[in-house]
């Protein structure tokens, strides 16, 4: 397994010229940290697309591989297929391997398992010649997938060979979905783990998890639900699971902190990783390489 981290949590200035140079930043903190791959939002494209091999040369020079791109869509489906086509061809270019879907919060969402099936599976077509897997994440707030069980029912109908899951620990703790249906998960259909923890036992509601989600997130080995962390690590190794592990850890308090400092402490949740969880105190060579 690789450690990865997700890169646009720590760029807090929009304006262009600043934005790519806080990526730099974190690109080599990542590096110098050891870790190996970063993931980012496909919205990066804004800064890069006219010039993407600019971000490859910048992957390059830090030594970090880019593993994946959020997508970002609307609920205009004509729309939704135009920007998904930029933002493969945009992944395709930057090097990336995977894009992310994530299950849809609009009030306007289809409820509709099929119109989801039949959605994905045109998202993955359009993906398939260019190598690139869509990996599709429930949201913990998704409007009508909300639990990566879910997710994988609609995976499988979909059955297309490039289109996978994303799993999320947040949102899995968060939706308090039993750990135990993993085991029924093919693990070649996993491509992204994404961990992370928060500090309260439960989120009360949908409004709860949203705001949890994207201001309140710790890392592993630092939360309320370490235990239950560990397990899905386990089970997940138990699956056969060989690919990236991402810490996506977005909190308000580590934008106000100095970027080593943010970075160390992920560093030791990925000691804590390895050396506890998977109690294989040789893995952090391999994972922090």
């Amino acid at each position: 397994m690789k450690a990865a981290y997700t890169g646009w949590t720590w760029i807090t200035n929009r304006e262009p010229e600043a934005a790519k140079n806080q990526l730099k930043q974190a690109f080599q903190e990542c590096k110098f940290l050891g870790y190996d791959t970063v993931e980012n939002f496909a919205f990066i494209r804004d800064y890069y697309a006219d010039d993407p091999q600019a971000l490859v040369d910048l992957t390059k020079e830090c030594g970090v591989d880019l593993v994946n791109l959020y997508g970002h869509f609307t609920f205009d489906v004509e729309e939704a297929i135009r920007i998904a086509k930029e933002q493969i061809d945009f992944c395709a270019a930057v090097g990336g391997k995977v894009l992310l879907a994530c299950s849809s919060t609009s009030a306007h969402a289809s409820a509709d398992q099929q119109q989801i099936v039949r959605d994905l599976r045109k998202l993955a077509m359009l993906a398939l010649p260019l190598g690139i897997r869509i990996a599709y994440e429930a949201l913990s707030w998704g409007r009508h997938v909300n639990e990566y069980t879910v997710a994988w029912e609609i995976v499988e109908q979909a059955d297309c060979p490039n289109l996978g899951l994303c799993i999320d620990s947040y949102h899995i703790l968060a939706a308090g979905t039993s750990l135990a249906h993993l085991e029924r998960i093919d693990a070649s259909r996993i491509f992204l783990v994404q961990l992370s923890d928060f500090m309260w036992q439960q989120t009360a509601n949908f409004e709860d998890r949203k705001a949890t989600a994207r201001s309140f997130r710790v890392f592993p080995g630092e939360g309320a639900h370490t235990a239950q962390l560990a397990q899905l690590v386990r089970a997940l190794g138990a699956t056969g699971y060989q690919g990236d592990m991402s810490f996506e850890v977005f909190n308000d308090d580590y934008l106000q902190m100095p970027l080593e400092t943010v970075a160390a402490r992920a560093r030791r949740s990925a000691a804590w990783l390895t050396e506890e969880v998977l109690q294989s105190p040789a893995a952090l060579a391999v994972v922090m390489r």
